[in-house]
């Protein structure tokens, strides 16, 4: 009885102290991931200046975002069938090798396809993070570390365009990969040294042709909400037919799904109520986190005059909120077992942040934006993790991959329809105003709707003022669009079921034999003892 007491102390003071190093492994993959697309936007101009290519510029980012869009689901099917940790180790692998060929890349066609490459990887470093959170830290236990997830986010939102101006000025814009490098062999080397879970080996076939239908579903849905309305009109053959592919790929591989023996996204999932609403508001939360971020720097750059650097520095209210309420709410879940009030209140703050992010116009201070973006942070920040959190309670531990991969994809769906739609609005109605403000010659200039501070300044003053009138009105139309879909996000939270958590809380410890192992499924918190304490 002694010795299994011991052991029993022995696995609860190794546990905390394991789960910290595995989790700062996990955020340096997630920093890498989140923190690229950030990094890369600044140095875009210096690249296409050296590289040459202008006309393919946008294909850099798109071939990025499809690759890992397209791999998502795939990766949690592999981690699911094969085990968790060589999957996530693959991902990371081949992620720092296409960061690798990027910075080494001659000319834009192989910058292009190197970033698909890398795109592939990214899509396993999400959903590698969540799943392995999910297999270490029972749901009741996993609101503690909310904050850090939220913080690492910010953290790459803030400092993505910071580190990569400075390293463009300072190293070179092939740095802006190869900074990728030294990250990923910690993360590496930490991932192998201290986490240890179960190898598996599936018996059934991973499935093919669902993934490649799914894939072909997915980079028709994706292109198509990226060049609607840009590189081609909204009624033009191109888009239409990328839509009527879109539409037949996704039946086929529905019907595909219901035929195969592993099945790359198992339909019973989608049978939990929790877990399809979860679905619908990740991708609610995606379409108004990415316009907000995309569009408030615009708007502070041409109407409020900040620089370049300071328009990411003063998104800081939104994300600080986000980060602290992402706690906040964590915590309390943690110690009380509940979390339904959370969806409410995050999807009630988004209406009403995103409908005052609509109302600022040429005279909005700094301040009252501000407040403004600290209001909708807290929308965010009440429902950014928690979505993954119950989505991941709602499925089985043989399933944990697909879940955390359906709910990253969904929330990347949604920020590409978010842009798309936000964009296209923005577009129109900045067209439209410089029109009718100056006259039919003059919107031709709201194309570029990229004028910033410094650009601005040197314009006649009437244009100037046209201008930022056009940029307040169309980021009016595209701030009002994302709060109506948040209405749609506060609706769904309604209709959410507070299911227990799994995992023994602070309050149900005593039954650590039976409680918490038989709540979830797989070994619970003893299975995480096990993995970490090798």
């Amino acid at each position: 009885m002694g010795d299994v007491t011991n052991k029993a102390e022995t696995s609860e003071e190794v546990k905390p102290r394991s789960v910290r190093v595995v989790l700062m492994a996990l955020m340096i993959a997630m920093l890498l991931a989140m923190l690229d697309n950030m990094i890369i936007g600044t140095a875009m101009p210096t690249i296409v200046g050296e590289l040459g290519g202008l006309e393919h510029l946008s294909w850099v980012v798109t071939a990025y975002t499809l690759a890992t869009a397209a791999s998502t689901p795939i990766w949690g099917k592999i981690g699911d069938m094969y085990g968790r940790k060589g999957a996530f180790l693959t991902s990371i692998v081949i992620f720092l090798i296409g960061s690798a060929l990027s910075g080494m890349a001659q000319d834009m066609g192989q910058l292009i396809g190197f970033r698909a490459v890398q795109g592939l990887g990214a899509g396993g470093l999400m959903v590698g993070v969540m799943a392995i959170i999910g297999d270490l830290i029972p749901p009741r236990e996993r609101g503690k570390y909310q904050g850090m997830m939220a913080g690492v986010m910010a953290l790459a939102m803030i400092g993505g365009p910071l580190v990569g101006g400075t390293i463009t000025d300072h190293m070179g814009w092939r740095w802006s990969f190869y900074i990728n490098l030294p990250l990923g062999a910690v993360a590496l080397a930490m991932v192998t040294a201290v986490l240890h879970l179960p190898k598996k080996r599936a018996k059934g076939k991973i499935d093919y042709l669902g993934a490649a239908l799914l894939t072909l579903a997915i980079t028709s849905t994706v292109l198509v909400t990226t060049w609607g309305g840009t590189e081609y009109a909204w009624g033009s053959a191109e888009i239409l037919g990328l839509i009527a592919v879109g539409v037949l790929s996704t039946a086929a591989f529905l019907y595909a799904e219901t035929k195969a023996a592993e099945p790359v996204m198992p339909l019973h999932i989608f049978r939990s109520r929790n877990f399809t609403l979860m679905s619908v508001i990740g991708f609610l939360v995606g379409f108004a986190m990415f316009g907000g971020v995309l569009y408030l720097p615009l708007f502070q750059q041409s109407v409020q005059g900040a620089s370049a650097t300071n328009s990411g520095l003063l998104l800081l209210p939104m994300l600080l909120s986000m980060m602290l309420v992402s706690l906040i709410a964590g915590r309390i879940t943690t110690s009380s077992g509940k979390y339904k009030m959370f969806p409410i209140m995050g999807g009630a703050l988004m209406v009403v942040g995103m409908f005052l992010l609509a109302q600022m116009d040429t005279g909005t201070s700094r301040l009252m934006s501000g407040v403004y973006m600290g209001i909708l942070g807290a929308g965010l920040g009440f429902l950014m993790q928690i979505t993954m959190l119950v989505a991941q309670n709602s499925v089985d531990m043989k399933d944990m991959g697909v879940a955390s991969s359906s709910a990253t994809l969904f929330r990347t769906l949604g920020g590409s329809f978010g842009v798309a739609l936000m964009g296209s609005l923005f577009t129109t109605q900045v067209t439209n105003t410089m029109a009718d403000r100056l006259g039919p010659e003059a919107a031709g200039a709201a194309g570029s709707a990229q004028l910033d501070a410094a650009s601005l300044a040197r314009l006649p003053e009437a244009i100037r003022e046209a201008y930022q009138y056009a940029v307040a009105a169309g980021t009016h139309s595209a701030f009002l669009l994302g709060a109506g879909v948040a209405v749609l996000g506060f609706v769904a939270a309604w209709f959410v079921k507070e299911v227990p958590l799994k995992g023994a809380g602070p309050a149900a410890k005593a039954p650590a034999d039976g409680g918490a192992g038989a709540a979830t499924g797989d070994g619970g918190p003893a299975r995480a003892h096990e993995a970490l304490a090798h």
